[in-house]
């Protein structure tokens, strides 16, 4: 991937993942615009890093997502690069019903429904500027996390989709990578480190990731990601029976 001069739109770019992203490609010279839902976490980022555009929308909403790809087409006709990354995960318990049958779902709107959505909104524009789309999935996508089921189906979803996406695209001329992190140290991730998941920072990620894009790959599984994919193949019982150990206790009670 070419890693300079590039018009790059980022979703769930205001912190993070996200955000280290961004700051690593507008490092290396690239035009940043990054989105995020909630504004005042915008407005913070803009006051820290005047250089990157930001704007609001959530990527869960068809319409909004609609409106940012009309703003985008008007104002950065040079997009180039969408990296899908925004996202959302929490543990859930599968053993009784759930009292929002709408909220539920909520984590496959905003995962797989917003990378599917954001990519549709803006292919056209990608393909005629022969661009790059940067998928973020997770190494959750080879062997689930059991107590953030609906979040490792997403990501499995992402995985799936990606892969589709780069045949269907192969001969576009737009690039389709996808990014595997393993788990992060971020917000996200903060009961994590309570159980003892191991996590890797973001500067680590960083470092990974640009040399995978740097390289040219296609899919790139930072630091334990790779390990997943070859438990997944090597041992699956094994490894997701040590995953629902470590996750066992993040599972919520049921309520009362």
């Amino acid at each position: 991937m070419k890693l300079a001069g590039r018009t790059i739109l980022i979703t769930g770019g205001s912190a993070g993942i996200g955000l280290a992203f961004a700051l690593k490609f507008l490092e290396l010279g690239n035009e940043v615009i990054v989105t995020g839902r909630r504004r005042e976490v915008l407005d913070a980022v803009k006051a820290r890093h005047p250089k990157i555009h930001t704007i609001q929308s959530d990527i869960a909403d068809p319409k909004q997502i609609a409106a940012l790809a009309a703003r985008v087409r008007a104002e950065f006709p040079a997009l180039d690069v969408l990296m899908n990354n925004a996202g959302v995960g929490a543990a859930i318990n599968l053993k009784t019903p759930a009292s929002d049958l709408a909220a539920l779902t909520s984590e496959v709107d905003i995962n797989l429904g917003g990378v599917i959505r954001m990519t549709s909104a803006l292919v056209d524009v990608l393909t005629a500027n022969h661009g790059t789309i940067i998928n973020v999935s997770s190494g959750l996508a080879f062997v689930p996390l059991p107590s953030n089921a609906i979040y490792s189906a997403t990501k499995a979803g992402v995985h799936a989709y990606t892969q589709s996406l780069r045949f269907q695209l192969e001969d576009s001329g737009v690039e389709v990578i996808e990014l595997m992190p393993p788990a992060v140290r971020t917000d996200l991730t903060d009961e994590f480190a309570e159980h003892g998941i191991s996590m890797i920072s973001t500067e680590k990620l960083i470092k990974l990731s640009f040399a995978a894009l740097k390289a040219g790959k296609a899919e790139i599984r930072p630091g334990s990601s790779q390990q997943l994919a070859f438990l997944r193949r090597l041992a699956p019982n094994f490894i997701g029976r040590q995953l629902w150990k470590s996750s066992k206790e993040m599972v919520p009670a049921a309520a009362a």
